[in-house]
């Protein structure tokens, strides 16, 4: 025997016969004025918590839209001002940049000014072989500047190479650290003679390139001591700075002694060079 369903009233219409009946109540209370009577009584009990909870849910809602309000701000705030950091990093770049290039400037005016009795011209490297040293590159000025083979490049603090390959508005430099280079050097302090040799390798492990053939039979020599190019050099013009002495001992003939030296210039970020426009004696040997 199946059983009859249940009846059930739908919450929605007790809710509003609910809502009506305390209006209903209110009204009535209202007409007929009975101040502290039993209606008055009842809406007091049913309306009051509706009220306070329809103030709490208002001000909630208020609150949160403060708060919503706020954190917009907030984000606006934070996309002006990353906008204004971003636009300070780039000029702080700028001006780093400027600062290094003007440093750069600076010190071949310095150079220049070293060397007085030369004529020059500046060029900027545009190129470089392959690895970490520049060793060998390229320059911006040519045979249409007054460059030729065999002419000494100097930059930083003293001797970066020679001139091998000259075109109209280029040229190619070697610098002394190419493991092909070897320069006729001297010692400032007692003007004992030596032979630099380029040495990738050494640079790579030390940043040094090696020296031999140094005649110091008095032991007048220590580390630190400056080394230029000397006068018997063939195709380097004298008394440019080559580097100082890192360290050195004697042969095993003991009759001259040989170590390492630790280049006048930055062979990792050479930017601009000076090509002295007077040339030497041409030789046969790269000394």
């Amino acid at each position: 025997m199946r059983r009859k369903p249940k009846f059930t009233f739908p919450a929605r219409f007790l809710l509003i016969l609910l809502t009506l009946c305390c209006v209903g109540l209110v009204y009535v209370s209202f007409i007929l004025n009975i101040s502290g009577g039993p209606l008055n009584t009842i809406a007091g009990y049913v309306f009051i918590p509706m009220q306070r909870g329809i103030n709490y849910v208002g001000l909630w809602i208020s609150d949160k839209a403060d708060n919503l309000k706020d954190l917009r701000d907030v984000m606006e705030e934070n996309a002006a001002l990353k906008v204004q950091v971003d636009e300070l990093t780039s000029e702080l770049n700028t001006i780093k940049l400027e600062q290094y290039e003007l440093d750069n400037l600076r010190e071949l005016l310095e150079l220049d000014q070293k060397y007085p009795s030369y004529e020059k011209v500046a060029a900027s490297v545009i190129g470089k072989d392959a690895g970490n040293w520049f060793s060998i590159f390229t320059i911006d000025k040519g045979k249409n500047d007054g460059i030729d083979v065999d002419m000494n490049v100097i930059a930083g603090k003293g001797l970066v190479g020679i001139v091998t390959d000259v075109g109209p508005n280029y040229a190619k430099v070697r610098s002394i650290i190419d493991d092909v280079s070897k320069v006729s050097a001297m010692v400032v302090t007692t003007s004992d003679r030596c032979i630099v040799h380029g040495d990738l390798q050494e640079m790579n492990a030390n940043q040094r390139i090696r020296f031999n053939d140094l005649k110091d039979p008095d032991d007048e020599i220590t580390e630190g001591a400056q080394v230029v190019t000397s006068n018997i050099s063939e195709k380097y013009l004298q008394g440019i700075l080559v580097g100082s002495i890192g360290d050195l001992k004697k042969d095993s003939n003991n009759l001259t002694k040989s170590g390492t030296l630790t280049p006048a210039v930055d062979f990792e970020h050479l930017e601009e060079v000076l090509v002295i426009l007077d040339k030497k004696i041409s030789g046969e040997e790269n000394k």
